[in-house]
């Protein structure tokens, strides 16, 4: 089978890259998407639209470049799509919980057609096609899961929770749909995953083996908690699955890790507290750093007291002391963010911030809900300016760069002419 990936030009704010170059479960979208695909598919071609498909009589799988999906979604996709032997589109029911209460906000890639929500992923035995393609219903599987029993000023009804699905589909059109990438679709995702396999007999003997064996909580077994290479983990640390953590990562004591994956040669010192988290390669989290649902591209630091919840991180990115991004509207309002030049809803109860790459915030900064922050940028403490109620861009606040409270960064190797 080939591969036909369609172009996706579209920069991402505030990072300014496509999508697929941004970083996923600690890969770049790009190589995530290889290697799910390096079983099914033997070469591939990139082109910019279906006129410049060549032709071929083999089966062809075309999809955008900016997809996010897992192994179980393409999987099922490809097997029933060869079932049936003729062109297929993937679509989902309007009913699916975690497409029409997750996935379609700030979406311009998903489209209502009939009675489904159409992606960008097709499946072709030969092209062209005799055909149109019909659509080949996929069933995400969720499962509600998450904070129950939060004050009702946070939810309506008082449960707080996630719609986390076996089969994840998320095209990525803004930062909030990498945060959800890395949360909902990810360690969210793995967990419906554990507790679908907690169903199986031959699963419960091997977390039981590993709980009389290891002598530990269930959780904390090495049936759901995998270490790498050459780790260095304090024995008063608590690390609780499904969690992953890479080769050359030091642990120090106090810190708690819960449902997160965490990237070769991390180093996460004394109480700190990672939920629900991506940590990538060559982060450094100093004392008492806390991260909930939060993703660090690599090289990113987080320095002692930072409290970031539904954060996106961009790599090389240094976050000082005592910054808070704030992820709740005290007004209970829904909380927006800008989106094509205009403020749209999230659709999430609670949700951060986003940093570019390569940028430098000082100590004690307090962040409102849904800013970004662009890549480049250098953020200081000046004449008591600590607080960030507005998007901060060299075209978006022009006086904060007055004021002096920020600067682009003099190495900052970006192309701020080629925004898009």
């Amino acid at each position: 089978m080939r591969k036909i990936i369609l172009n996706d030009k579209r920069r991402i704010s505030p990072f300014n890259e496509p999508a697929r170059d941004l970083r996923v479960l600690n890969k770049p979208l790009w190589l995530h998407q290889r290697d799910l695909l390096a079983r099914y598919c033997s070469n591939e071609f990139a082109v910019d639209s279906f006129d410049d498909i060549p032709p071929c009589d083999g089966e062809l799988l075309i999809y955008r470049a900016n997809i996010y999906f897992n192994e179980l979604l393409i999987q099922t996709f490809i097997e029933q799509a060869r079932r049936f032997n003729a062109p297929h589109r993937i679509a989902f029911r309007l009913d699916d919980p975690t497409i029409s209460q997750h996935i379609l906000h700030l979406q311009t890639d998903i489209k209502r057609k009939g009675d489904f929500y159409w992606g960008d992923m097709w499946y072709y035995p030969r092209w062209p096609a005799d055909a149109e393609p019909a659509p080949l219903i996929i069933d995400s599987e969720p499962l509600e899961l998450g904070l129950y029993n939060v004050p009702r000023y946070m939810v309506d009804t008082g449960d707080f929770v996630y719609q986390a699905p076996l089969r994840a589909f998320l095209p990525i059109c803004s930062w909030v749909h990498i945060l959800l990438a890395n949360t909902l679709c990810g360690p969210y995702s793995e967990a419906r995953r554990a507790l679908k396999n907690q169903q199986r007999w031959s699963f419960k003997l091997k977390v039981a083996l590993r709980v009389l064996l290891e002598r530990k909580y269930y959780l904390q077994t090495s049936a759901l908690v995998k270490v790498g290479k050459r780790c260095e983990i304090d024995p008063n640390a608590i690390i609780e699955g499904p969690t992953t953590i890479g080769n050359n990562v030091t642990i120090g004591p106090g810190v708690v890790i819960a449902q997160s994956l965490i990237g070769d040669n991390v180093n996460i010192m004394q109480g700190c507290q990672i939920f629900v988290s991506v940590v990538s390669d060559g982060c450094w989290l100093p004392m008492r750093a806390a991260l909930f649902a939060t993703t660090l591209m690599e090289n990113a630091t987080v320095a002692q007291n930072a409290c970031l919840q539904g954060c996106v991180i961009g790599r090389n990115s240094f976050i000082g002391a005592n910054t808070c991004f704030t992820d709740l509207n005290l007004l209970g309002q829904p909380i927006r963010t800008m989106n094509r030049g205009r403020l749209e809803e999230v659709g999430l109860p609670i949700v951060g911030g986003a940093v570019g790459h390569d940028c430098r915030l000082g100590s004690g900064f307090v962040i409102y809900p849904a800013r970004t922050i662009e890549s480049g940028t250098i953020l200081v403490y000046r004449d008591g300016y600590t607080t960030i109620d507005r998007n901060v861009s060299r075209r978006e606040t022009p006086d904060l760069w007055e004021k002096g409270v920020a600067f682009t960064n003099p190495d900052y190797r970006g192309d701020w002419d080629d925004w898009e």
